[in-house]
């Protein structure tokens, strides 16, 4: 027997009057063509006071729609109980702070250890029968807010967000050097590297993304920067850092001793890069709607104690 999630109620109001129910589920509760096509199979679906109607059947003001999708679970993830930091949950939506070193979802070479695996161990003790659906990724050695959809109602309307440019992600980030001017814009398309496909370069003919910054602290020997994307690629926040002469400290791949534009000393970058174990990044802030409440909401996670250390450790380094 089907099991479903928790209805998502809509009250028809007075001025849709005589519209089509199809045409209330796009146009009020933003459902997809794609999830109105997979929802309106299920025997509970679609439900119009209570009863299950065609999608064409016209509604008066007080009617009450219930969409309910069907319960799934990620049977190819297996359960692990490893630790992580809840932010926030609800029944929709689970925030987490992922630790550094955690690979967000199983890949070729990694099924086990993520963060997935511990996110469905912790959903299995609590007897909740979800799907693991992050709305975003965060790279393994990046620290930070993650946000991850319990259905795929509030998955299809976070990304939505996303591509709407609504979802503001912000990342404090510990540099070599200090971006000049101490506040702005970097502008730079980005794409694969041609000589080495797993790096990303700001290239003419790259993916457009742009980056936010302004200088937060500042230190004998690099500075702290907050950072607002208003993209999302790959490498985004690394590559461009590092295109304009300061690289991400710890950060082994666009490191400081591969630049040649910029003049540094490299003994102390050398020396800085290992005052930290991954590159000196952390998702600190994520703000968003609420698909069901409409709320705006925001989650934020504290620096964390390897970054809290490296911070430590430049403010007492001398010139």
């Amino acid at each position: 027997m089907m099991s479903y999630y928790d209805p998502i109620v809509y009250v028809v109001l007075p001025e849709d009057e005589g519209m089509l129910l199809k045409t209330v589920l796009q146009n009020r509760l933003g459902v997809s063509r794609k999830l109105m096509s997979k929802v309106k199979l299920t025997e509970y679906g679609i439900q119009l006071n209570g009863q299950r109607v065609y999608i064409s059947e016209k509604v008066k003001g007080g009617d009450r729609i219930e969409l309910r999708m069907e319960k799934e679970t990620s049977e190819d993830i297996l359960p692990e109980p490893i630790p992580f930091d809840i932010l926030y949950e609800d029944a929709h939506l689970l925030v987490v702070n992922k630790p550094a070193g955690l690979i967000v979802h199983p890949t070729s070479g990694h099924y086990t250890g993520t963060l997935a695996n511990g996110v469905v161990h912790y959903w299995q003790e609590k007897g909740e029968q979800v799907r693991f659906r992050p709305v975003h990724r965060l790279d393994q050695d990046t620290s930070g807010v993650l946000c991850i959809a319990k259905n795929p109602y509030v998955h299809q309307h976070i990304s939505e967000q996303m591509i709407q440019g609504t979802v503001d992600k912000y990342y404090t980030a510990i540099v070599h050097g200090y971006p000049e001017p101490a506040e702005g814009i970097i502008d730079g398309p980005i794409d694969r590297d041609p000589l080495e496909p797993h790096r990303r370069i700001v290239t003419p003919d790259g993916y457009p993304a742009r980056t936010l910054y302004h200088i937060v602290e500042r230190y004998p020997h690099g500075s702290m920067v907050q950072i607002k994307l208003e993209s999302g690629r790959t490498h985004q926040i690394r590559v461009h850092m590092s295109s304009i002469g300061c690289p991400l400290i710890g950060d082994t791949f666009y490191s400081a001793d591969q630049l040649t534009h910029v003049e540094f000393n490299r003994e102390q970058a050398r020396l800085t890069d290992t005052w930290i174990n991954r590159q000196a990044l952390h998702a600190s802030k994520l703000s968003l709607t609420h698909p069901l409440s409409g709320e705006r909401v925001t989650f934020t996670a504290d620096l964390p104690a390897d970054m809290a250390q490296l911070k430590a450790q430049l403010e007492q380094s001398q010139d």
